[in-house]
């Protein structure tokens, strides 16, 4: 695994935006740019570019068992099986994606569907037990961008990603610190605000895997 390879903390960053030269990717570049220069070890998945393939197969429709992990583990995705390896090595993930509909794009709800999976993620011995997280997952730091406000997106929709990210999913990675920034609204920024997010961003990113993680959100 690179992290354990190269005896230094590992970084797993994802972004999933279609558009090579959105705002998402500037985010993730700037953020890279930053975990690079502390020494970090960084993996980058671009889903989109990548051409991840997103459509859960019905052999892995599975979520509890020992018998759906050995299914799981025969999975003939090269692809695949690198984004899993590549979540075990990691000390900490970095995902940047967009709100559409309240949720991930669909690409990357398919890597959870996909990635997130037992014997790779979790381990759960029956449906309804609690998950024990195979992971080494210290912290998840999430930037989404986003075209609504705050109070429409928290009074008329509820902010479904806030529970996806910060609600269903960390019990499934080992609980670890989850922090989650909003940036918005961003059709409407110009390019004095876009510059100060993105400092913000490799700001955030200075800090990640330190003691010092606390940023405002927004």
């Amino acid at each position: 695994m690179p992290g354990e390879e190269s005896g230094r903390l590992s970084v797993l960053v994802l972004v999933a935006h279609p558009r090579e030269g959105s705002f998402n990717h500037a985010l993730t570049q700037r953020m890279v740019a930053t975990l690079e220069r502390r020494g970090l070890d960084v993996t980058v998945h671009d889903l989109y570019a990548e051409g991840f393939d997103p459509v859960l197969r019905a052999e892995e429709a599975y979520t509890s068992g020992q018998s759906a992990e050995q299914v799981l583990a025969a999975s003939n995705d090269p692809l695949l099986a690198v984004h899993r390896r590549d979540l075990n090595a990691a000390s900490a993930l970095v995902v940047v994606h967009p709100n559409w509909w309240g949720k991930p794009p669909a690409i990357l709800a398919g890597w959870m569907d996909r990635v997130l999976v037992p014997g790779v993620a979790y381990r759960l011995d029956e449906a309804g037990g609690e998950p024990t997280s195979l992971l080494s997952l210290r912290e998840v730091l999430v930037i989404n961008t986003s075209d609504t406000t705050r109070h429409r997106e928290t009074e008329l929709f509820g902010d479904p990603l806030e529970s996806i990210w910060l609600r269903c999913l960390p019990p499934y990675l080992g609980g670890p610190r989850v922090e989650r920034i909003v940036l918005r609204v961003v059709a409407e920024a110009d390019a004095a605000e876009r510059a100060r997010w993105l400092d913000d961003a490799a700001d955030r990113a200075n800090r990640l895997l330190t003691s010092d993680t606390n940023a405002p959100s927004r």
